[in-house]
């Protein structure tokens, strides 16, 4: 078996290291300009090469998303744009608008282009069609079965590679050509603007009665009738194998850190598992089911893999998410022997129990036992986010260690 790259999302320079060294084959960023994730961090150029390059010592690649719809306006920007990337030589471009595509293969024809789900991919014609165009990958429409993909794969040639979504927040238009946000509040989804009015609440509102709004479906709590449950295949590698996807993908370009760390060592361990042996898959099945509810989440479906998604693909009660853990910050490298140093992103106290979350797949439990701040005064908690704070745990912590809690002790 061909063992599938393993693709993870990254929001900022820190979290592209967490990603690669928590088990990414390969990790997808943003620049600042032309992806769809406006509201991200996103990377500067400088940021980008520093990322590369710490990405490439572990033989990870970094693909740069550009894959907005774009307007005449933004042509000659996109052309200057390609010309900065063409510096910083990242391993892919995954571009969606041909016109997009054509300015790249002419200003940097040496980077690969993978082809966005943007592009609705849906058949293997268009696979066909981007192929000859020069495509080194295309991303599957969310829409699409593992019978379908299983078909492309037979229509396609074998150096063509097939990418497909497999974790994470689903769209109300899947493929991600979604008008809402336009229509509602004036920003362009498809220019990286979402205001994700999919998990708005919404009523009924009768023509000869505007005053008078109506819920869709009667609820103490009103109802969220786009609001789609997230996609979750870690029961379903075999079938994801089979299929022959080259690429499996998550999504979550605005995750924590912890997010990020927690999907990647789950999804790592279990390919991992199942190229070793798919009775060891099967019996570490418990151990990935409770490690990914560790980080936040929506309840989970499996999308349109198996089929057209039933009612109960979404939740139409609330728009609130499932909140396990509580993300606490990554140990850095300590300037205090004995301490365990970050810069803190949620409260925690002396004397509370927390967790050391490992890339091997350890979580350590250890007790808060001090709390210094940068001056060396000693603190009973940290309540200021991003403090830089020194932490005696009683054992040892490794660089890029993620620091969590359990939520029910907030």
């Amino acid at each position: 078996m061909k063992r599938p790259e393993l693709l993870i999302p990254a929001s900022s320079l820190e979290v592209l290291k967490i990603a690669v060294v928590f088990g990414a084959d390969a990790v997808y960023i943003g620049g600042e300009v032309f992806s769809l994730r406006a509201k991200a961090k996103n990377f500067s150029i400088e940021e980008m090469k520093e990322g590369i390059a710490f990405a490439h010592e572990y033989g990870t690649k970094v693909y740069v998303t550009a894959n907005i719809l774009a307007h005449n306006a933004d042509l000659e920007e996109v052309r200057t744009y390609f010309e900065e990337l063409k510096e910083v030589l990242p391993d892919a471009l995954i571009i969606s608008d041909a016109g997009v595509f054509s300015i790249a293969k002419e200003v940097c024809p040496q980077i690969e282009i993978h082809i966005s789900t943007q592009a609705n991919n849906t058949n293997y014609a268009t696979y066909l069609f981007w192929h000859k165009l020069g495509a080194k990958r295309i991303v599957c429409a969310r829409e699409l079965s593992l019978e379908e993909i299983t078909e492309i794969r037979r229509q396609i040639p074998k150096e063509l590679e097939i990418e497909a979504f497999i974790h994470g927040a689903m769209c109300i238009a899947y493929s991600g050509r979604c008008l809402l946000s336009n229509y509602l509040v004036g920003r362009d989804a498809n220019q990286g603007a979402c205001t994700h009015p999919c998990r708005w609440k919404y009523s009924v509102v009768e023509e000869k009665r505007p005053e008078e709004s109506m819920p869709v479906y009667e609820n103490e709590r009103g109802t969220y009738i786009f609001n789609s449950k997230d996609l979750c295949m870690i029961e379903y590698i075999p079938e994801l194998f089979q299929a022959g996807i080259d690429s499996l993908k998550i999504e979550g370009r605005m995750k924590t850190a912890l997010y990020v760390a927690t999907v990647a060592r789950t999804y790592r361990k279990a390919i991992d598992d199942y190229m070793e042996s798919p009775e060891k898959y099967k019996e570490n099945m418990p151990w990935y089911l409770e490690q990914i509810s560790g980080c936040t989440y929506r309840k989970f479906t499996t999308g349109f893999f198996f089929g057209k998604p039933s009612c109960e693909a979404q939740i139409y009660d609330n728009n609130t998410y499932v909140t396990e853990y509580i993300y606490l910050g990554i140990a850095e490298q300590s300037e205090k022997e004995g301490f365990c140093q970050i810069h803190q992103r949620n409260k925690f106290s002396v004397g509370e129990q927390i967790e050391v979350m490992k890339p091997n797949g350890e979580n350590i439990k250890a007790v808060v036992r001090q709390i210094l701040d940068e001056e060396g005064n000693a603190m009973e908690s940290a309540p200021h986010p991003k403090q830089k704070l020194f932490i005696d745990l009683g054992i040892p912590v490794a660089r890029y260690d993620i620091l969590r809690r359990k939520a029910k002790e907030c």
